[in-house]
């Protein structure tokens, strides 16, 4: 039943040409007047359109999307910004890199995200024009069309809400369209591989360099990360304690906190020790501020060209071919067979004890066995 004096929610689309090309366009008209829309190029292409592009299906889904939202009363009415998108993002990373101090590589990583998967679909768009069905669609074409993990799907939407939501404080928009879109479901089933101790040897036995052997053996037995490694000085080593302190990571060019943002300090065990007692013995670069593994001039080796080393080193022992990075699994994998997981978190510098709970799944249940057995006595 229609109220009187109330007008009902209505709308079309048409497609407009311009000289840089056809765009479909929506009009509607509800309670707070009529409104216009550019949804995007139109494509006239064969196939799946390409990104920021509509059918005609596709407009008119955007318009029955823009419709429903506005019988709910979930449309603000037409743009009042005046502000594109692509400006608000730029806005927002502008802001982390000089008033959050986000770093280097945080930066790199969000800028990626939102040039490959925010700009050509919102790019154009004002910030009123980003709504939660529009989200919620582009969402479920990343997954379904775009066959991307739930993960980064996910990391995409984490970026997107942290520009609208920016964009709610600057500009007073009446709402974050993106804080009640729905999470894609990640699943992390624990299961992934590591080197045993004698595949550690091998691996070490065939690198390129003693240096280079150091390296895989204190990110396989302290669970360093790669840019711990590279950013690691002699006065981080501590060899009557037994102990590394791992202070920073080298990350595009800088110098920046670990990962959890904290300092912490790793077990030393007798064969990193050894290895590093044999790396102090060189005749440069000894110095208390020097680097551990330095470059050949001294100053931090290239990522580049110490992965090169790696796969070539991983070919050279026959072993299959883990990543870097599953150095530190190997650490993470072994350690927890013999220290609590609290320990295990700690040694790691993981920020939340979830992400070290992963590793339980390759904890020895030998002595649980042994424990349940005495249930099971008949």
């Amino acid at each position: 039943m229609m109220v009187a004096g109330v007008r009902p929610v209505s709308g079309h689309i048409y497609r407009q040409e311009r000289q840089t090309g056809p765009r479909w366009v929506v009009k509607w008209r509800d309670g707070v007047g009529q409104h216009k829309r550019v949804l995007g190029r139109a494509w006239t292409g064969k196939g799946r359109p390409a990104d920021g592009y509509y059918t005609k299906r596709l407009a008119q889904q955007a318009l029955d999307d823009i419709l429903a939202d506005a019988r709910r009363g979930q449309l603000v009415g037409p743009a009042t910004t005046g502000v594109p998108f692509r400006e608000a993002a730029e806005h927002w990373l502008q802001h982390g890199e000089h008033e959050r101090g986000l770093k280097p590589s945080t930066l790199v990583d969000y800028r990626s995200t939102v040039t490959a998967h925010l700009l050509p679909t919102f790019g154009d768009l004002p910030l009123e024009g980003v709504t939660q069905a529009l989200i919620d669609r582009w969402r479920r074409s990343l997954l379904a069309e775009k066959r991307l993990s739930p993960r980064t799907v996910n990391k995409a939407l984490t970026v997107l809400h942290g520009i609208m939501e920016r964009a709610r404080r600057v500009w007073r928009l009446s709402a974050n369209p993106a804080a009640d879109v729905e999470r894609a479901r990640q699943q992390y089933s624990g299961d992934f591989d590591f080197f045993s101790t004698d595949e550690v040897k091998q691996l070490v036995h065939s690198a390129a360099t003693t240096q280079d052997g150091a390296m895989y053996l204190t990110a396989s037995f302290a669970g360093l990360r790669r840019g711990e490694l590279v950013a690691l000085r002699w006065r981080d080593v501590d060899f009557p304690a037994e102990s590394i302190r791992v202070r920073g990571s080298f990350s595009h060019g800088h110098v920046v906190s670990p990962k959890s943002g904290k300092v912490r300090t790793v077990p030393m065990v007798p064969a990193v020790a050894e290895a590093l007692t044999r790396l102090r013995d060189r005749e440069y670069f000894t110095g208390s501020d020097d680097l551990v593994f330095p470059s050949s001039s001294g100053g931090h080796i290239d990522a580049s060209a110490l992965r090169r080393r790696y796969v070539r080193a991983l070919r050279g022992a026959s072993l299959r071919p883990l990543r870097f990075h599953d150095l530190r699994h190997t650490f993470g994998s072994l350690a927890i067979n013999r220290a609590s997981i609290v320990q295990v978190q700690a040694w790691m510098g993981h920020a939340d004890i979830d992400t070290t709970m992963r590793y339980l799944h390759h904890k020895s249940q030998a002595g649980e066995a042994k424990l349940l057995a005495r249930a099971f006595e008949v």
